[in-house]
This record gives structure tokens, C-alpha cells and sequence, in this order.
């Protein structure tokens, strides 16, 4: 998509501004025809007082629009001073910074670029022609002088010599400095747009991938609960088979099926509180994993290059599937990140510690140091996941280098009895 032609169009601040420049400058202007007409310049030839306080208004009230109407705001003022130097009105200077902020203003804010310079060169042209004219009238008037053709170079011609030098700085510093704001302003906006864009292309990319990454954990959820309603499914067809010869063991069995119910609930309860966002179809494979398959990342990541070591602390129990795959999820996410980030002879340790209260994975890398964590959608991933499995997460750097991720989980007290191992004692006994 082509990029939209810049504009630039004055704010209201910068507004109020070019009032106050206005009335500043006419004040200025009147102070200086009061001066100047003290100071007698022009001496007997000047025009009337009052006709300074017109060209006062006249060179100064224009600029309380300049922004706005460039163009004419400069051929007005152009227009009035040229008219106050031809008949000699005694002020002369505010007029001078009067015409110079309008060209300046020609060249920095008018967005047609062509008349823009159309205007200024006009103008530019005009005066250095008139300047011209005035100069050879009065050389013809001097040439009567003996004095003035004296030497190889006369006083007056070094008097219009730098009349003319100054001239040339005059208007071309207007146009310089004019034609600089107007880029620099064209800069500063192509930057900002590019600076909003990156920005929005940063919250979507964002929010898309935690969209992906909930979408993926409600999948999980999705296998996880299916297990459980496949598992009493089985458990309700084992009662109906043998209820009327041992109402015993079909009570067993409907104990079985209550647990696996309840767990069932627990894990919807507990993800449904992290997963906010409506879900969606996904191409991901179906999470079969549990705690055990993390010895299988572990070889794989030393045969990635990450010398990896991987021991079990305590006496393992039966784990809820959503306990197991976020566990493993964080686990595969932390050695992904060492062997990205950790550089050349790192090595990593992965430990899973059972207790009492829960269940813990605990995943060191050594490598590179790190200063501070920087927030990703990583770190947001794991967090989410730990949060969905009632647990917490801790990501902290190491002194010596790398980092250490401990993801822990709280186990329901009846874990050793989950609904697998009832189902395995009732096929037994059957």
C-alpha cells in the first residue's frame, strides 16, 4: 500500500502561537517607528508618522495566520514593505523580520511544494530586481559626485556590495532554513508512522501467539477430559457387567467412576480460570504425555547439543493428566530457551521431585549470564500453564550463569488412587 502524501496542517497550540508572534511583533513595530522617527531616517524625505502605524498593522496582522495561508500571508507582506521602502516610511526593521518569518513560513508549512517554491522565488526575484533598479537610479545620482568615482573602488559601490551580500543571506537563509523544517517535519512523521505501525504489528503478533498457545492448552484440555469420560465410560460398562452377580465390587467400581468425575471437574475448574478467551480447532497433535516422557526431552536435547541430565527425586504418584502436560510443556519450553540462548558448553539439568504436597520440575542451565529477564511469550506461556495446574512458577537467573525454572503443582490427596488404578483392579478381579 502506498504511503498517504504528507500534510502539514498547524495544531491549535501552534495556532494561538502565531497570534502571539503577531502582537508581539506589532509592538515591536511601533516602538520602532516611534524610534525611527525620532532618529530622523530619511530625514526630510519620510513619510507621515500615522503611516508607520499602518504599515506597522499591515506587516504584523498577517502573521496571526501565517500557518494557515502561507502564500498569501507572504505576497501581503511582500506588497507592504515594498511599498514602505518606496515611499520612505520610517520603520524598517520589524518589517525585514516580518518578510523573513514569511518566507520561512512558505517553505515550512505550505503542502504544495511546487507553488511553494514558485511563491518564494517570485518574491526573491522580485526584490533583487527592485534592489537593482534602486541601486542603479542612485548610482546615476552619485556619478555627478567627484568623490564617489575616486579610487579603483568607490565608497558607494562598497556600500551596495553589502547591500546586495546582505541581501543574498537574507532570502536565502529564509529558503534554507524554510525548506529544513519542512523535511525535518516529514521525517518526524514518516518516523511516528512507522513507530505506531511496528507497534501495532507488535500487539497483534502478541496476542495472537497467547491466543495459539490457549487454544493449544484448551485442546489439552479437551484430550484430558476425554480420557477421563473414556475411562468411566469403561468403569460404567465393568458395574453393569457385574452388578447383579458381586454388588461389592460394582460399588468399588462406582467409587471409581465418583473420582474420576470429580477429577475431571477439578481440571476444568482450574484451567477454565486461566483460559478466558473463546477456543478454536487446532492442528496440534493430541497430549498423551506424562511426568515419564520428560526423560525422552532430555536425550533429545543432548542429541540437539545441550548435554542434558535428568533424575527423579522421591517417590513418584500417579499425576492428573493436566498436571502432566503443563509440567511437561514448561519443561520442553525451558531447554528449547538453553539451547537457544545459553551459547557454546552449556549444560542443563532437569530434576522432577515428588513429596507430600506436590510435585515439582526443576530445570538448570548453565551458559551465558543474564543481566535481567526480559518478559516474552514464553515466560507468559509457562506462567499460564503453571497457573492452569493450580501451581507456581519461578524463572530466576544464576549467578555462575544461565537460569533456573521451577514449575510446581499441588497433587489431590487421594493422587495414588486415581481413576486408572481402579480400573486396572477392577479388570484384574474381574
Amino acid at each position: 500500500m502506498p504511503a498517504a502524501p504528507f500534510l502539514r496542517t498547524p495544531s491549535v497550540r501552534e495556532q494561538r502561537g502565531d497570534l502571539v508572534l503577531a502582537a508581539v511583533m506589532f509592538v515591536g513595530a511601533v516602538l520602532s517607528a516611534a524610534l525611527s522617527t525620532v532618529a530622523e531616517i530619511y530625514g526630510d524625505t519620510r513619510a507621515e508618522t500615522w503611516t508607520a502605524l499602518v504599515y506597522a498593522l499591515a506587516v504584523t496582522a498577517p502573521l496571526a495566520v501565517r500557518r494557515r495561508w502561507p502564500a498569501p500571508v507572504a505576497v501581503a507582506i511582500s506588497l507592504a514593505y515594498f511599498l514602505a521602502i518606496s515611499f520612505q516610511v520610517p520603520e524598517i526593521y520589524v518589517g525585514n523580520i516580518a518578510m523573513f518569518v514569511s518566507l520561512y513560513t512558505v517553505g515550512a508549512w505550505m503542502n504544495d511544494r511546487r507553488a511553494a517554491m514558485i511563491v518564494r522565488v517570485a518574491i526573491i526575484v522580485g526584490m533583487f530586481v527592485w534592489l537593482i533598479i534602486t541601486m542603479y537610479r542612485e548610482a546615476i545620482e552619485e556619478a555627478d559626485k567627484a568623490e564617489v568615482a575616486a579610487g579603483l573602488l568607490s565608497p558607494y559601490l562598497a556600500f551596495m556590495l553589502i547591500q546586495l551580500l546582505l541581501n543574498v543571506l537574507y532570502f536565502g537563509g529564509a529558503y534554507y532554513f524554510g525548506e529544513r523544517s519542512w523535511h525535518a517535519a516529514q521525517e518526524r512523521a514518516v518516523l511516528e508512522q512507522r513507530t505506531a505501525e511496528l507497534e501495532r504489528e507488535r500487539e497483534v503478533t502478541a496476542a495472537q501467539a497467547v491466543a495459539l498457545d490457549r487454544v493449544r492448552i484448551a485442546r489439552e484440555l479437551h484430550d484430558v477430559v476425554a480420557h477421563h469420560v473414556s475411562v468411566m465410560g469403561v468403569q460404567a460398562g465393568a458395574a453393569r457387567l457385574v452388578i447383579d452377580q458381586d454388588p461389592e465390587k460394582s460399588k468399588s467400581i462406582l467409587t471409581g467412576i465418583e473420582g474420576s468425575a470429580r477429577d475431571a471437574i477439578h481440571e476444568l475448574r482450574q484451567l477454565l480460570e486461566t483460559l478466558r478467551s473463546p477456543g478454536g480447532e487446532t492442528t496440534d497433535a493430541s497430549s498423551t504425555v506424562t511426568l515419564d516422557d520428560i526423560r525422552s526431552l532430555t536425550e533429545a536435547s543432548t542429541e540437539a547439543g545441550l548435554p542434558t541430565d535428568y533424575a527423579v527425586i522421591g517417590d513418584p504418584v500417579p499425576v492428573p493428566s493436566v498436571v502432566a502436560v503443563n509440567l511437561y510443556r514448561i519443561a520442553q519450553e525451558s531447554l528449547t530457551n538453553a539451547r537457544r540462548h545459553a551459547g557454546i558448553g552449556a549444560t542443563a539439568e532437569v530434576r522432577v521431585r515428588y513429596d507430600d504436597d506436590g510435585v515439582e520440575v526443576d530445570i538448570v542451565n548453565t551458559g551465558r549470564t543474564v543481566a535481567a529477564l526480559r518478559p516474552g511469550l514464553g515466560q507468559l506461556g509457562m506462567r499460564e500453564r503453571a497457573a492452569a495446574s493450580g501451581g507456581t512458577l519461578e524463572v530466576t537467573p544464576r549467578p555462575t550463569g544461565g537460569l533456573r525454572v521451577r514449575a510446581r503443582a499441588p497433587l489431590p490427596a487421594d493422587s495414588r488412587a486415581t481413576p486408572t488404578d481402579i480400573l486396572t483392579e477392577t479388570s484384574t478381579r474381574s
